[in-house]
């Protein structure tokens, strides 16, 4: 059972917590993160929101094999999107503990 006055301050809580994510999604986009393959020969850039936002390929490797070139592509793009994946996470577990430390009866957000 919810505490009289309670319901209401959940919902403020839930509108705070719904603009401190539209604020992370927007800080999201600036943020990059990088996976690399082949000594760093490629370099995928991504940006917080997981969107590949660069791709770096070192001259040297595009004389080799296309098939081993593209599976570097495919590592280093794979490498950037989990480290995107995480740093949102990170983000989003910081936000939600931060403002609902204490929901009533053990209620959990989905994806949180």
């Amino acid at each position: 059972m919810i505490p009289k006055g309670g319901l209401n301050n959940l919902m403020k809580q839930f509108g705070k917590m719904q603009e401190n994510m539209e604020k992370l999604n927007q800080e999201m986009a600036n943020q990059m993160v990088e996976g690399t393959a082949g000594g760093g020969m490629v370099k995928v850039t991504a940006n917080g929101s997981q969107e590949i936002v660069a791709v770096k390929i070192d001259q040297e490797i595009l004389t080799d094999d296309i098939e081993m070139v593209e599976d570097m592509i495919v590592a280093a793009t794979n490498q950037a999107l989990q480290k995107a994946k995480e740093l949102y996470q990170e983000k989003m577990s910081g936000l939600a503990g931060n403002l609902v430390p204490n929901l009533p009866g053990g209620f959990k957000i989905p994806g949180l």
